[in-house]
Parts: structure tokens; C-alpha cells; sequence
């Protein structure tokens, strides 16, 4: 995709992707116009292209934002000045440019956000911080978010647990997250483990050989497993991957009812991988952090993870351009 495209396409997503509904802009109470403010956007210099673009607008996407020179309007509907709902899209838009950088440029981007944030705390009246803070946590770590990657919230969430203004009883909630979030991180090596399947077989991961893997931890009788089932087996493309060997699905029970996993065996494909952890380890030892089910994890022929519990249509889309 052309950096120009991902740019302008921002405008577009900001209007579908939200994890809760927009509130409105409006107050009942008078306040001064320049208090409020749209989301600040950024404008990228003509001499940019590419690449480069690109760089610039991730690089200074919160700029205007940070803006301290004025007194900008912070109540429960408005962080510092702009509307929370049209802030959470801002936010959401800065994540899907994100993923397009690299992983270590993108969460050294992540952990900077959270140094402005820490600067502007003390501005007075500001809520900019705690709003911000909740903002990058419910769209970054919640299970139910679109737009959800543990790989960018590691870097925050480190740094307030490691933040001495961080209330003591906080630290360590957010110490365990930043530890857990770790695991199996983007362009690292997925984590073997072994299952058992309906023979009673008993396989490993990085014995499974194809040239991508789709690792899905589900439930029998989970509608979001379900559907996600439903749209694998009824896939042209997964069917012809599948039959030349460039792909396989693995398909893992994590928990403790195996009598209803065999009783849900017959909906699963004969030609996926299909097993149970009959030890618990995956997440008693918490192998994966598995905070919700489904859970998707796309890893090429080495085990290599390309994408960390993703959302479902970035699975899909993954698969279409392969």
C-alpha cells in the first residue's frame, strides 16, 4: 500500500473505528471557543514522499496536541480541549500508521508518547495525562479492541509502572502487564508447546510444517470462535493453501472441559491441527498471555510471529494477500 494511500485513508478509518460509541461534542456549560478544539492533525511537509511520510506524520502525529501555550478545556467530555470520542479515533488512527513502521521504531514511538504525556502532567487543569493514559490502555490491551497490540502497550505500561508518580498500588498491575505483554512478541519466536489431538497423538508446535501457520486458541461453543471456523473452512484461498502445504491451522484448546472439546471435535476441519494442552501449561505457565477467546497468532515457517493475538480481519487479510 503507498504511504500517500495509508495516510489519506486515516480521514476514512477514523469514521469506523472506535472501541465504544462517540459521544457528543456539545456541553452545558459556557465556555470561551478557544477552549475547545478539533484533534490538532498533522500536515506533512511537500518535500516528504514514501517512506519518509510516513516517518514524519508518525513522528510528530501528537505535536499540535501537546500544545501547553494555551488553556484548553478539560471536563468529563473534553481532553485538553478536544472531544473524547473524536480523541479516541485520533488515537486509533495513530496506531494503524504505526504498524506500518517498524516494530522497534513503532514502540520507541510508543515509550516517547508516553514521555510527553509525563511532561505535560503537571500542566494545571489538565487531564491530558489520565485521559490519554486510559485512551492508550482501553484501545491498546483491552481483549475486545480493533485495534489492540500488546507490542505497543509493553513500552507504556513499563514506563508507569517504572513512573514515580504512579500510585504504589498501581505499580505492580502494571509491571505484570508489561511483563505478560512480552511474550512472543512480533518478529520473535513463538513459544513450542504440545497438544494432544483426538487419537491421542500428541504433537508440538514447530513440528507442524508449512510455510505460514495460523495458531487459533478457541473454545467449542464460542460464537466468536464459531464464526471465525465458519470463515476459514468456507475460504477458496485457505482450502488451496491448505491442499499445497503453504498453510496450516492449528487449532488449540487451552482449558479444562475436554469432554465438550471431543463433543465439538466433528465441527472442526479434518484438515486443520486440531488439539487440547493436556497439561494446562499454556496457561498455567502462561505460555501465551491468552487473556480471551479467540485468540489469533499468525507465524511463518520457522515459528516466527508476524502477528500477536490480532483481530480477525487483519488474519483475513493477511491470508488474501498471500
Amino acid at each position: 500500500m503507498r504511504i500517500s494511500g495509508i495516510i489519506a485513508g486515516l480521514a476514512i478509518l477514523a469514521s469506523v473505528v472506535s472501541c465504544g460509541n462517540r459521544q457528543s461534542s456539545s456541553s452545558t456549560e459556557a465556555v470561551a471557543v478557544s477552549a475547545t478544539r478539533p484533534f490538532p492533525t498533522v500536515e506533512v511537509p511537500g518535500i516528504y514522499e514514501g517512506e519518509e511520510s510516513l516517518n514524519y506524520y508518525t513522528e510528530h502525529f501528537w505535536d499540535k496536541f501537546m500544545d501547553t501555550t494555551k488553556t484548553w478545556l478539560c471536563d468529563s467530555t473534553h481532553i485538553a480541549g478536544v472531544e473524547k470520542g473524536e480523541l479516541e479515533q485520533a488515537f486509533s488512527n495513530y496506531v494503524y500508521s504505526l504498524e506500518y513502521l517498524n516494530i522497534d521504531k513503532a514502540c520507541k514511538l510508543v515509550r516517547g508518547l508516553y514521555g510527553r504525556m509525563q511532561s505535560i502532567r503537571p500542566c494545571a487543569s489538565s487531564n491530558a495525562y489520565s485521559g490519554l493514559l486510559g485512551i492508550a490502555e482501553r484501545y491498546l490491551y483491552d481483549p475486545n479492541s480493533p485495534v489492540r497490540n500488546e507490542d505497543f502497550w509493553t513500552p507504556i505500561a513499563e514506563a508507569v509502572a517504572a513512573d514515580p508518580e504512579t500510585p504504589e498500588e498501581l505499580r505492580g498491575s502494571y509491571a505484570y502487564q508489561a511483563e505478560t505483554s512480552r511474550l512472543n512478541r512480533v518478529g520473535s519466536k513463538a513459544a513450542d508447546f504440545r497438544f494432544c489431538d483426538k487419537n491421542g497423538k500428541v504433537r508440538s508446535l514447530y513440528s507442524i510444517k508449512a510455510d505460514y501457520v495460523l495458531l487459533f486458541f478457541s473454545n467449542p461453543g464460542c460464537t466468536a470462535c464459531k464464526e471465525i471456523i465458519d470463515n476459514l473452512r468456507t475460504s477458496l484461498k485457505v482450502d488451496y493453501l491448505l491442499s499445497e502445504g503453504k498453510f496450516a491451522v492449528v487449532n488449540v484448546y487451552i482449558d479444562d472441559d475436554i469432554a465438550a472439546w471431543y463433543d465439538y471435535m466433528p465441527y472442526y476441519p479434518e484438515t486443520w491441527y486440531n488439539g487440547y494442552d493436556p497439561n494446562f501449561v499454556i496457561r498455567t505457565d502462561l505460555t501465551y498471555n491468552v487473556r480471551a477467546i479467540p485468540s489469533l497468532y499468525i507465524l511463518d515457517k520457522d515459528k516466527t510471529v508476524l502477528a500477536k493475538d490480532a483481530p480477525e480481519s487483519k488474519v483475513f487479510k493477511f491470508i488474501d494477500n498471500l
